[in-house]
């Protein structure tokens, strides 16, 4: 553990950082899960709504620096094509 004043004040941001990333990285998993529970239940609109709050979510996390822009667009990119995919089988 670090002695210096200094050391001390950092230690302590970084936990504080720590857990409000993990929060945000929770969310993201929440928002992803209700976006696959919406196609598995093939309700279009629901699915629609679901991807609308994701891409806001997961563009938020990623403009914090908590995931990457890349990892970001992936995942959007990913939920868009499950949601897309609904569209065309119906």
């Amino acid at each position: 553990m670090a002695n210096h004043k200094s050391a001390l004040k950092r230690h302590r941001q970084s936990l504080k950082r720590s857990e409000r990333n993990r929060g945000l990285r929770t969310r993201v998993k929440t928002v992803t899960k209700k976006v696959y529970a919406a196609v598995e239940a093939k309700d279009p609109e629901a699915a629609r709504q679901a991807l609308s709050l994701a891409e806001r979510t997961i563009a938020k996390v990623a403009a914090k620096g908590v995931i990457h822009r890349r990892a970001a667009a992936r995942k959007i990119s990913g939920l868009a094509r499950r949601v897309q995919s609904l569209r065309a089988g119906a």
